[in-house]
């Protein structure tokens, strides 16, 4: 039928390398960009308020590109079902696009909006965007999903390659009578009171043009050391990309092969093919989210319910939220997470395994704190790489494995250089106590642990 196109854009926040988009162009109506601003279906998990500091900013960068390309982006606010159908009909829609969504809650939404528009007449087609491969292509030769990321991996790489990116349109065409948008301000998305953005203020510029910029300088600047370098906390040879690709600012198919030009050979090829396997990690984290959808509340591995966790000392995990623990590699890690809404991923593993392991704290508690303060904060990867921490998710590290903040601190950051900008007091000759002793803690989490193993 005739009637404009409507894109609903989700966590694809971006004009280049959006099928959805591409698809409406296509079609040759008019065009009405929409996002939604779902808290209350059911099952979807409120945005925490990091990652609303980058929506709003990211919201704000797209909808600048849409109308300087000639048409609009429509915010609204509530359940999505209602709300894409209520659009749909004032606006005498003819199609309704979207990139897809992996989540339990999230294709309960898109299948039942679906069906809804179908039998209102539109034509409804969502797309592959935000993976380089779907997850139900990818199964072992069981015809099960795979547990282990270097059998994914695999599997992934003997796959025809990523498809090649979309270019960016030109032209978005609009309505010549654009429907009424949500107040934005009203939307309340940044801290007022108080503001405590400051430090993510001064660390990112949130918005599609930025997140390419970023992609070209890593590539040319940092991708040769990645290899050698990643794991130390001060060297900055991080991609910096995680925001970008958790708001679709960025597709994981622009990286791919972007970075896959940028291979060159010898170290730097070695460097490109570990940056790479960091995208295959994210694709692990979504997939098994596929599988798993409750993979934020509940243990990927049934026999950790048997864990024994203690009685929570509430004092201990605000001292570890606050970085106040008295272990500098731990307390720099929290405080750059609270100033810049992310953190240093072998720093994440060492602060995880310490609360986990050593404060003997549910990983829950650490996945919701994760979701509140990181401006990444993913539905796939927050869970499932906290999973992997304490040792009950997919792929785990063993539970014996329990990261010493003393030694992880002399191997990757050997001149403080790390914990002086962050936790400068330890550089400055004061020696705070910790709140644990790290040997009788390590012994009392393996214990735990072997109760598990008992249990079985």
């Amino acid at each position: 039928m005739p009637g404009p196109s409507l894109v609903w854009f989700r966590d694809d926040l971006r004009l280049a390398d959006n099928p959805a988009l591409r698809a409406a162009i296509h079609r040759g109506e008019p065009i009405i960009g929409l996002y939604v601003l779902d808290e209350e279906s059911r099952g979807i998990r409120p945005l925490g308020g990091a990652a609303k500091w980058w929506l709003h900013h990211s919201l704000a960068s797209l909808g600048e590109r849409i109308s300087e390309r000639g048409s609009i982006l429509v915010l609204r606010r509530g359940p999505a079902a209602a709300v894409v159908r209520d659009i749909a009909a004032a606006t005498g829609a003819g199609a309704v696009f979207w990139n897809r969504r992996y989540g339990g809650a999230e294709r309960e939404v898109d299948t039942e909006i679906k069906t809804v528009l179908r039998h209102d007449g539109l034509e409804v087609d969502s797309f592959a965007a935000s993976l380089l491969f779907e997850p139900w292509t990818v199964q072992t030769g069981a015809g099960t999903p795979y547990s282990v990321f270097t059998p994914f991996w695999r599997a992934c790489q003997s796959m025809p390659a990523p498809r090649a990116p979309l270019p960016e349109p030109r032209e978005v065409p609009g309505p010549s009578t654009p429907p009424a948008s949500d107040d934005f301000d009203a939307w309340q998305l940044l801290p007022t009171e108080p503001d405590w953005a400051e430090g993510l203020r001064d660390t990112w510029e949130p918005g599609e043009p930025a997140a390419r910029a970023r992609l070209r300088a890593f590539l040319e600047d940092d991708l040769g050391a990645y290899d050698r370098a990643r794991d130390e906390p001060a060297a900055g040879v991080t991609s910096g990309l995680s925001p970008r690709l958790r708001w679709g600012e960025l597709s994981p198919h622009q990286v791919w092969h972007e970075t896959v030009a940028h291979r060159g050979s010898g170290a730097h090829a070695a460097s490109a093919q570990r940056f790479l396997s960091e995208l295959g990690w994210r694709e692990f984290a979504a997939y098994t989210l596929f599988s798993a959808p409750d993979l934020a509340t509940k243990n990927w591995r049934s026999e950790f319910d048997a864990f024994p966790w203690p009685r929570l000392n509430r004092s201990h995990l605000t001292a570890w939220q606050r970085g106040r623990t008295g272990v500098p590699l731990v307390d720099a890690g929290m405080r750059e997470l609270w100033h810049t809404g992310v953190m240093h991923n072998r720093v994440r593993m060492v602060v995880g395994s310490f609360l986990v392991k050593n404060l003997l704290i549910d990983w829950r508690h650490g996945e919701q704190w994760f979701w509140d303060t990181l401006v990444d904060a993913d539905a796939a990867s927050n869970p499932f790489n906290w999973q992997w921490v304490a040792g009950s998710g997919a792929d785990a590290a063993p539970y014996f494995r329990i990261f010493n903040p003393e030694l992880q601190a002399k191997k990757f950051d050997p001149h403080g250089e790390y914990v002086k900008r962050w936790a400068p007091e330890y550089s400055a000759g004061e020696d705070p106590q910790p709140i644990v002793d790290l040997g009788e803690t390590r012994r009392a989490a393996l214990d735990a642990y072997d109760a598990v193993k008992r249990s079985r």
